[in-house]
């Protein structure tokens, strides 16, 4: 019988505004408040979650795997290092390819009031900076044609657009270690 390899855990990281902490389902509480705006689902779609579709969420996300086991996932909460203030998330959804190394799809969520302040940005480059001493060689992000602020996090995170559009979003990616920009 073949082990399936482990896949990383998300570690507690560190900026010098942000504290990201690996998802938990305790999260949700917090959470339901900063993320229940309509506003933050314009390029996503879907609606605000209730706290207990929240929590249901984080304790599958908690896991650090897909149900069978063929992807990895990795979910920090960005909370400001000022104040403790929950502010977003980060996340990057693994998986081997053929080829060997790693693939991350990444995604950033801010809270609407915390919008502007470069909160997104700098968790992702802290996000991809782990990520990149995790044996990932490929980094994607799947973001909405018009969304520029997160196309802008792209760029700092060193990505570049392709002509490939999945579910209507335009997929940005980096090859061989992306040079994120601070």
């Amino acid at each position: 019988m073949t082990v399936p390899t482990p896949w990383p855990a998300a570690a507690p990281l560190a900026t010098p505004r942000l504290r990201l902490e690996p998802l938990r389902r305790a999260h949700a509480g917090e959470a339901v408040g900063v993320f229940d705006d309509v506003q933050l689902h314009t390029w996503t779609g879907g609606t605000p979650s209730s706290l207990a579709r929240l929590e249901a969420r984080y304790a599958r996300q908690e896991t650090g795997r897909s149900p069978d086991g063929g992807q990895g996932w990795l979910n920090w909460m960005l909370r400001r290092a000022a104040d403790g203030q929950v502010v977003g998330t980060v996340q990057a959804t693994l998986r081997r390819p053929a080829a060997g190394g790693l693939e991350a799809s990444l995604a950033w969520v801010v809270g609407v009031p915390y919008q502007g302040s470069g909160y997104a940005r700098e968790g992702a480059l802290a996000m991809v900076s782990w990520l990149l001493t995790q044996e990932v060689t490929e980094l994607a992000a799947y973001i909405h044609p018009r969304h520029d602020a997160s196309m802008a996090i792209a760029r700092a995170l060193g990505l570049t657009a392709s002509d490939e559009v999945v579910d209507g979003e335009i997929r940005w990616s980096a090859t061989g270690g992306p040079r994120a920009t601070p």
